[in-house]
């Protein structure tokens, strides 16, 4: 019995993890929608002369992104309440 609950304990933590990666994603889209617009613009008709052509742009978007908070290392440490607490706290942070 203890095994099958640990595997329901698992899977819906599983579940959670997937939920916060999916709205701090969807976070990021949103804070950084001008510098992807502008990598888009710039990777528009390209193919391999992107990764030089529009450098500054994917690093003004990498910058942009990396200064959001996010939840993705948090899960690896801590307790469960640990857990839900700084991704909460991150995801209202901002808004």
């Amino acid at each position: 019995m203890g095994y099958i609950q640990d595997a329901r304990q698992n899977h819906v933590k599983k579940k959670v993890e997937e939920a916060l990666r999916s709205k701090m994603k969807q976070k990021a889209l949103k804070e950084c929608d001008h510098y992807t617009a502008k990598y888009a613009e710039c990777a528009l008709g390209r193919t391999l002369s992107v990764v030089w052509r529009c450098r500054q742009q994917a690093q003004e978007l990498n910058d942009c992104l990396h200064q959001l908070p996010s939840c993705f290392g948090v899960e690896s440490g801590g307790t469960e309440n640990s857990i839900s607490f700084l991704c909460h706290m991150s995801l209202t942070k901002h808004q």
